[in-house]
């Protein structure tokens, strides 16, 4: 996986946290460094964390999927991918956020947004990616997005919420085909 390859995943990854973080953004009556770097820390290090878990339970039965783990990726990734577009169109709950940072509703936000990483560690287990330095930047990409992402809902409010979702549903699913379409020899990687 190359760097571009690994940024552009980082970044649709990172759009839950930072839809969420708009969000926080939002309620916070004054935003201060702190509630930004809160809000990074605590998605950042998820964002970090779940990958390098999924990583080591997909070592786990790498041998026996091997034949079919670039359809295992495909899958993963397209219903990671899906999901965040069905949420970003679709979902018409307007989900109150609340400017609690506290470390059980950051702890819950911060599993929530994830979940998806999970998977994709399991299909690095796959690809045979090097997971310290994936998982790293993946972590520093959510940490900054989610930070901004205070910053940013401040600002302009909600409006970009399920813009960001969007993207990054389109975003998993490119790369989920793009997997899929080497595997089965349609274009070569560079």
């Amino acid at each position: 996986m190359s760097l571009v390859e690994l940024f552009i995943l980082a970044v649709g990854l990172s759009m839950d946290a930072f839809a969420v973080s708009i969000c926080k953004g939002l309620s916070l009556g004054k935003i201060s460094k702190k509630h930004m770097a809160i809000a990074g820390a605590w998605f950042g290090g998820f964002q970090a964390l779940m990958p390098l878990l999924g990583y080591l339970l997909g070592t786990q039965f790498q041998k026996q999927i091997e034949a079919i783990d670039h359809w295992v990726a495909f899958v993963l990734l397209a219903l990671i991918g899906g999901n965040m577009i069905r949420e970003a169109l679709f979902s018409k709950e307007d989900q109150e956020e609340t400017a609690d940072l506290g470390f059980r509703a950051m702890l819950l936000l911060a599993i929530a947004t994830s979940i998806d990483a999970l998977a994709v560690g399991i299909t690095y287990a796959c690809l045979k990616v090097d997971v310290v330095p994936a998982v790293s930047f993946i972590g520093i990409v959510t940490l900054t997005l989610s930070a901004a992402g205070v910053f940013i809902g401040h600002i302009f409010g909600k409006k970009y919420q399920s813009k960001a979702e969007l993207a990054g549903g389109i975003i998993l699913l490119l790369i989920g085909t793009k997997i899929l379409l080497e595997h089965m020899g349609v274009f070569v990687a560079r």
